[in-house]
């Protein structure tokens, strides 16, 4: 048998190897514990964030759109991010490819939302709306190469107005011109035009020129880059890729350079036997001839160009389309040179265009197509809309405005409190009173989170918001109830601004306010809209 010291020394030996191993069990635990937490902190590609004064100019293009949909008796409604797989398939022509599909979920195959215009077909079709002027703000989703700082993103928003119902010909189009008008300028953009055409005269084009039917839709998406490539690659797509023949490439190209405004173009077709004698074209062209009484009754002829080389590739258009341009949206004449010298893969902005920063068109099939496949009863509910693109409109105001001073909050007044000796409490809760009383009132206000604030750091805090105006709870005044209500900036440092009564204080800061923004426009909507 082993003596007690011996097995304590056993013990001991056994005790030592346990606690030898224990340490190694625990490291490598402790290094799969931290495998595990370590991520690239990045966002994915064709996504970003976005904050402080980026966001405060995204709000006011939202806002400057919003307003303007409501001002046309639009309503606004909402639809899930994704939606069923066989919803969204076969309604974007070759752009198909870009839907985002999602793993199978309790037997259901669905897609995040291409765009917004379809989720709205389907929305009417299960609701059985026969009339609506609708607008949509949401985000939808491209599988799509990014350039991220031109606004070609994977995840972005659109802001869509549409028109859906039976009324008399042109009349809903039209409106959806002067929308796309009258939000592009809105937003301080002078500089632009609304590219148009149409699918029933296109398409009679493309008869007059020997498509075959079922090869139109290609057809068109090789014409629809014309924006972005010469002729001679369209018509070598439209040749060697797409398997149409010489002689069908060139009478083609015969049509789709015309461009011009409407009278002018118009009165081209008009003049062109073969247009005249296809029934497509000839109807498109009588549609083009009663939309130009409304665009000048609305005042817009001067933003529009007919171009005939406008085909748009989403297969659910009808009729009139169109896209609107500024200087931004075509690449760089030396987007080869600068694609060479690009160091980043990620970011092809130097080299990219913006695109179009709105579009749209008319649909009259889709929400039909919807409820014929639903098994409901056939109905003709014809559709017309615009899109405007949040990314590229946010892309040129920023670039407009980059040397502006954006503030990120909307703060308008920093209550402070002066005062000082022994018995200065600092007046905090007294602060907390009065900005709740501006709260109440509407009005945006701050204070610092400190008791004992020195007037210095106050005035940097009402600084850094931009708070226009400093509601002071002097020692003594705010004894004798009264406030000093004093402007803030620079050419303000002099003025010691107004002693009021208490009583008075929403009035005059309202009245106060009222001067500094003039006309009730503030600082960030002038810069936007380029007041």
């Amino acid at each position: 048998m082993l003596s007690r010291i011996s097995r304590l020394k056993l013990f001991h030996l056994q005790l030592v190897r346990e606690m030898s191993q224990v340490p190694a069990e625990v490291s490598a635990n402790a290094k799969a514990e931290k495998s595990k937490l370590q991520v690239s902190l990045k966002t994915p590609k064709g996504t970003k964030d976005w904050a402080d004064s980026d966001m405060v100019i995204r709000e006011s293009i939202f806002r400057v759109l919003s307003d303007m949909f409501k001002r046309h008796g639009g309503v606004t409604i909402d639809t899930p991010v994704f939606e069923l797989k066989e919803i969204l398939a076969g309604k974007y022509g070759e752009d198909s490819k870009l839907i985002y599909d999602l793993k199978d979920q309790g037997g259901e195959l669905c897609s995040l939302r291409y765009d917004l215009t379809v989720p709205f077909a389907r929305f009417a079709a299960m609701n059985n709306v026969q009339n609506i002027k609708r607008y949509h703000i949401a985000k939808v989703y491209r599988r799509d190469q990014p350039a991220m700082t031109k606004g070609r993103m994977r995840e972005f928003y659109q802001c869509d107005f549409d028109i859906a119902g039976n009324y008399e010909s042109m009349v809903a189009d039209a409106e959806c011109l002067s929308i796309a008008v009258e939000g592009i300028t809105g937003l301080g953009i002078k500089d632009f035009k609304i590219k148009l055409n149409h699918r029933k005269i296109l398409d009679g084009i493309f008869q007059i020129s020997g498509v075959k039917d079922e090869d139109v839709r290609k057809i068109s998406s090789a014409v629809d880059k014309l924006d972005k490539s010469p002729w001679d690659v369209v018509r070598k797509e439209i040749t060697v890729e797409k398997g149409q023949s010489d002689e069908t490439a060139d009478k083609i190209g015969e049509y789709v350079k015309l461009n011009g405004s409407l009278k002018q173009v118009h009165s081209v077709l008009s003049q062109d036997p073969a247009i005249l004698e296809n029934s497509l074209a000839k109807e498109g062209l009588d549609e083009i001839e009663t939309l130009m009484r409304y665009t000048a009754a609305f005042d817009i002829d001067s933003y529009i160009s007919f171009d005939l080389s406008l085909a748009r590739g989403l297969d659910y258009y009808t009729g009139l389309i169109y896209e609107v341009v500024t200087s931004d949206s075509a690449p760089p004449e030396n987007a080869g040179e600068l694609k060479k010298k690009s160091k980043n893969s990620e970011d092809a902005s130097a080299y990219v265009g913006v695109g179009s920063i709105a579009a749209g068109g008319r649909y009259d099939k889709l929400i039909n197509m919807f409820a014929e496949a639903s098994g409901k009863k056939s109905v003709q509910i014809p559709c017309v809309g615009i899109s405007f693109g949040v990314e590229r409109l946010f892309s040129i105001i920023k670039q407009r405005i980059a040397s502006a001073s954006i503030k990120p909050t909307a703060t308008q007044v920093m209550v402070m409190a002066f005062g000082g000796g022994k018995d200065w409490t600092g007046y905090l809760p007294e602060r907390m009173k009065v900005a709740k009383e501006l709260w109440n009132a509407g009005i945006e206000t701050e204070y610092v989170y400190k008791s004992k604030a020195n007037p210095r750091k106050q005035f940097d805090a009402a600084e850094k918001t931009g708070a226009q105006l400093a509601v002071i709870l002097g020692k003594e005044e705010y004894l004798d109830g009264k406030f000093r209500i004093k402007k803030l900036g620079p050419q303000f440092a002099d003025d010691d601004g107004e002693l009021i009564e208490a009583a008075d204080l929403i009035k005059v800061v309202k009245e106060k306010l009222s001067e500094i923004n003039e006309n009730d426009v503030n600082e960030v909507t002038r810069l936007v809209q380029g007041i």
